[in-house]
């Protein structure tokens, strides 16, 4: 049954707010993905804070005028679902996990921060480490220098107090021996 004028503005919009403003999108084909396995795969995009849509191509190509996304036109054609959430890394691993084992998911193309990514690089972006992982290395190196500087102020007293203790032991056994 085809779309009224009405439905088809309402896509576009609909394009437009979610996809058509992603900051990070990968478009894949799904041609051949069972109905259990693509709602799986939702799901799992879901959890990241993402979504996966089968798109009308014609309709997202209007969506997309004047966006970063229209870079990417000329892979709107065929079977073609947009998947696109707040983080690039964990929505590359998830979908070259599921592409891994499903074998029917291949990557077109992408938009991470505002570039355009071939769809052979999206694996390469899947093995990056996570943004958690990234903040948390970053902060590590940050703590660093100052953890060193606060054990070396520390080991100056240590210092002088066991040279104290020297001190005294000697002058004890000097002392010992004089008598």
């Amino acid at each position: 049954m085809p779309l009224s004028l009405q439905q088809k503005k309402d896509l576009v919009e609909r394009y437009r707010a979610g996809a058509g403003a992603a900051p990070h999108i990968y478009l894949v084909d799904y041609k051949g993905i069972s109905v259990p396995a693509v709602t799986e795969l939702r799901q799992q995009v879901r959890q990241l804070g993402g979504e996966y849509r089968v798109i009308k191509n014609r309709l997202m190509l209007r969506a997309i005028g004047g966006a970063a996304l229209e870079g990417l036109s000329d892979q709107f054609s065929g079977p073609t679902a947009v998947v696109y959430g707040d983080d690039p890394v964990a929505l590359a691993k998830v979908l070259t996990d599921f592409a891994g084992e499903a074998k029917v998911l291949e990557f077109k193309a992408g938009l991470v921060e505002g570039r355009p990514v071939a769809g052979s690089d999206i694996e390469e972006i899947a093995i990056l480490p996570g943004r958690q992982a990234l903040i948390a290395k970053l902060l590590f190196l940050m703590q660093s220098p100052i953890t060193r500087f606060a054990t070396a102020l520390a080991a100056i007293p240590r210092q002088f107090v066991v040279a104290l203790d020297q001190v005294k032991r000697k002058k004890e056994e000097t002392g010992a021996a004089g008598d």
